[in-house]
């Protein structure tokens, strides 16, 4: 069979159909950049560019303006431009704060995610509360005197004392350290670092500041042995050993061997 010839008059017409569809893309591309770099300039120099709301989660104490005071943004600040890292760093340097992190969300928004250091105690002196941090680290004084605060008080402690209580304080459970009303340093000739605890519940706890969060993780085992109705200390110094408080008979009549109860 023999070839087929394609003479070029016959090609002119297709090459050309080629060429047309070819600067018929060109100009479709070539607008729509057009279009694109007018719609991004337009953008870019309008409010919707900037940050219009910021939102603060995981904070109870530290208030979202100060936060967001750090963070150094504002409704100026270009929402592609933030540095998450940096705005972070900013506002982990409040002393209250633990960790941050950073998020954008469409079209404008931005959200600060942070932990707080937890207020573990409370320091008592006078009419004055000042908050204890997980770290040691004491705050100045807050107006809470008289509310209902979420963390034991501390009376006559000192500020070394109060650095290695506050990490023991941190490695309590959270039922046990929920039970706890006032911590009270009561150094003895033989103990220094002496604690005598008081419980929410009524009872009294003695016990020493050294591996203070390992013992006191006995004290509900304890306490469920014993008698609902009967008050005292609890001593968790070595054995564990309860000694119900004495009544006004009781010390009005010599001799008489207190109450105790082996945990």
């Amino acid at each position: 069979m023999a070839n087929k010839v394609v003479t070029i008059e016959d090609r002119i017409p297709k090459l050309k159909q080629k060429r047309k569809q070819k600067a018929n893309r060109r100009i479709i591309i070539t607008i729509f950049c057009f279009f694109f770099m007018v719609i991004s300039v337009t953008y870019l120099q309008s409010p919707l560019s900037k940050v219009s709301t910021i939102t603060v989660n995981g904070n109870q104490h530290v208030s979202n303006d100060d936060l967001i005071k750090l963070s150094r943004l504002s409704n100026q600040t270009s929402f592609w431009k933030i540095n998450k890292a940096e705005i972070a760093d900013n506002v982990s340097q409040h002393e209250e704060i633990k960790s941050a992190s950073v998020k954008r969300k469409l079209p404008n928004h931005i959200v600060i995610e942070v932990e707080e250091l937890q207020r573990v105690a409370y320091v008592q002196e006078s009419d004055k509360l000042y908050p204890v941090l997980e770290n040691g680290k004491t705050l100045k004084a807050v107006n809470e005197f008289g509310q209902a605060i979420d963390a034991p008080l501390l009376v006559n402690w000192n500020d070394g004392n109060i650095v290695e209580l506050a990490r023991e304080l941190n490695e309590l459970t959270v039922s046990v350290a929920n039970s706890i009303s006032e911590i009270h340093h009561t150094p003895q000739d033989s103990d220094n670092q002496h604690v005598t605890v008081f419980m929410n519940n009524g009872y009294e706890v003695s016990v020493t500041l050294r591996g203070f969060a390992e013992k006191m993780e006995a004290y509900p085992t304890v306490i469920s042995e014993l008698d609902p109705s009967l008050k005292g200390v609890i001593h968790l110094d070595v054995v564990p050993f309860f000694r119900e408080y004495k009544t006004t008979e009781d010390e009005l009549e010599e001799g008489e061997v207190p109450n105790e109860t082996e945990g």
